[in-house]
């Protein structure tokens, strides 16, 4: 009994969050995806080994723990002026953005209709020489299968999905029986035990100073140098994953959530959030992760505290998706 008190009284004052080992885990190998650089992302199908058979396939478990929510290192509305530590109950999470390749299975299956192909237009990242300023136009032909409009090329199967709205992540994820994980759930993930926050403007490169996530580097939005070896969006899975086995949880695409944006944390973010989101009828969303537009210069956003409000109803070039399950 001593010395298990000593053990957690350990991990209280050495550790801001604790994430302790959990039955689950032990079955997680099995199906897990084994990417984490280029070669490996480029041959990737777009879809896991054994899915829609092992209802686990692609995911990893999440046991149960506690961290620090937010920042105070980076923009105002990271900073959390509730309760520091938060609790996290347990959940499996897809190990990478959801693909090209597994949203056109819920669509051969269910023959959904996404909004943008409904709206006839959504909003895309195509920046004006002419005027510096102009950098998103409504256009239409693009959607989740002609994300590079109806005469461009055709999409990786292994890429993210994109131009999906919330209701489309939504219908996806009731489809597989799961669901979008809260702000919450998403930052636990993200940040997989690591202690320390990035502060504003460090770019997430590695001790040789090589991008190891997928965003802008140079001078937005009209020089790209590529150091990642991408210009838009990349397969998922090219870079190393996180501490929990995560793949992207920063870059590529920034990541739906299912907590309303009301401006900075407050106290009420807690274990009863979701009691408190179906009370609001809100216009806007929590995204997650930044993407491959954010550069030093214009939104910065490369770390897991990062947050920015999307609107629920809108198609966007540069936004996608992950799910979670609780079972």
């Amino acid at each position: 009994m001593i010395l298990k008190n000593i053990f957690w009284m350990s991990c209280s004052l050495l550790f801001a969050g604790c994430h302790f080992p959990d039955s689950k885990q032990e079955n997680t190998q099995i199906n897990e995806l084994k990417l984490g650089n280029i070669q490996a992302c480029k041959q990737y199908s777009g879809i896991p080994e054994n899915w829609l058979k092992d209802k686990h396939a692609g995911m990893v478990w999440i046991a149960a723990g506690s961290f620090e929510l937010g920042s105070d290192l980076a923009y105002p509305d990271e900073i959390n002026f509730g309760e520091k530590q938060r609790a996290v109950q347990g959940f499996w999470i897809d190990q990478t953005e959801v693909t090209v390749a597994q949203f056109k299975k819920f669509v051969d299956s269910t023959h959904y209709i996404s909004d943008a192909e409904k709206q006839k237009e959504a909003a895309v990242f195509s920046p004006n020489i002419e005027h510096s300023q102009q950098w998103w136009q409504l256009k239409s032909g693009y959607t989740w299968k002609t994300p590079y409009g109806k005469k461009g090329q055709s999409p990786n199967p292994a890429e993210p999905v994109r131009y999906v709205t919330k209701n489309d992540a939504e219908h996806y994820a009731i489809w597989l029986n799961h669901k979008l994980p809260s702000e919450l759930e998403w930052e636990y993930a993200a940040k997989a035990n690591v202690q320390h926050d990035v502060a504003l403007y460090d770019e997430p490169k590695n001790a040789a100073h090589r991008p190891i996530a997928n965003y802008w580097q140079g001078g937005f939005p009209f020089e790209n140098l590529n150091q990642d070896q991408f210009n838009d969006v990349a397969p998922v899975g090219c870079f190393p994953a996180n501490h929990f086995r995560l793949y992207d949880m920063i870059g590529n695409v920034w990541e739906w959530t299912t907590t309303p944006y009301s401006g900075p944390h407050d106290q009420h973010m807690g274990d009863y959030q979701h009691l408190r989101h179906q009370k609001i009828q809100a216009q806007s969303f929590v995204i997650k992760g930044g993407s491959f537009l954010c550069a030093n210069n214009y939104c910065a956003r490369f770390r897991a505290s990062s947050r920015h409000p999307q609107e629920l109803d809108l198609a966007i070039s540069h936004v996608g998706f992950r799910t979670i399950s609780k079972d």
